[in-house]
């Protein structure tokens, strides 16, 4: 069963039981803890710890490899492919390219793929001969990670995580995402892990909450830190 995806607490808390009673249709040998489980897995990649506050709270971000030539604008150059994987792009005589990480919002990610699929689209409409919408195209892997010129390199590993996001936030048609739906999941987010996490502690399964799993990979950085700190002094 593929859970939605909700970016409205109120939406999520009011198909709660109705996608609970949908799961036990689909696997009969299961409980709600495995329901909230998959729950949690889905909404913590959108969370961090935050040591201050001692909660959880909104990180909706992706990091992304940026490719570029140095001065491309000014001189024409635009070529930048094959990235994916780990993969060089192909070498421009007397220009070697350069790649930094970045990281964006999820908004912003979004809004990158809808350029992408709508640039496909525009591009084959007569050929295709049939109006496909934009979430037809979410999974295709030529589409998604396909260059034009410098700009991020998608990897396709890190979007199969990100498209129950997309599937929830992107447009079926259109040219631009919502901000204001944007806003509103950056909102609600944390209220939903907040929920299941006390649905998940009064079924006595604390080890499974987005709160115990996230505060200890935030201690687990901070102890590398540490060390490596210490290594190096």
């Amino acid at each position: 069963m593929e859970l939605p995806f909700y970016l409205s607490f109120n939406e999520f808390e009011n198909h709660y039981y109705d996608n609970l009673e949908k799961w036990f249709e689909e696997y009969h040998n299961t409980s709600e803890t495995d329901y909230l489980k998959s729950l949690a897995a889905m909404y913590s990649p959108y969370l961090y710890y935050n040591f201050a506050d001692d909660r959880i709270m909104a990180d909706a971000s992706m990091e992304i490899k940026d490719c570029f030539f140095p001065y491309h604008e000014r001189i024409g150059l635009s070529f930048c492919t094959s990235c994916e994987n780990g993969k060089q792009p192909k070498p421009v005589k007397g220009m070697n390219p350069i790649f930094e990480w970045k990281t964006i919002t999820m908004m912003e990610y979004a809004q990158h793929i809808l350029d992408k699929i709508n640039r496909h689209i525009s591009k084959n409409k007569e050929a295709s001969g049939s109006a496909k919408s934009i979430h037809d195209y979410i999974h295709d892997r030529e589409i998604i990670t396909s260059r034009e010129g410098a700009g991020y390199c998608v990897s396709y590993s890190r979007h199969q995580m990100a498209v129950p996001f997309l599937k929830a936030y992107l447009p079926h048609y259109g040219q631009t995402v919502d901000i204001a739906v944007y806003r509103d999941f950056i909102f609600s987010v944390a209220q939903i892990a907040d929920y299941i996490d006390y649905k998940l502690r009064s079924v006595q399964a604390f080890e499974y909450t987005a709160y115990a799993k996230l505060k200890s990979e935030a201690k687990f950085r901070v102890q590398m830190s540490h060390q490596f700190l210490t290594i190096c002094n």
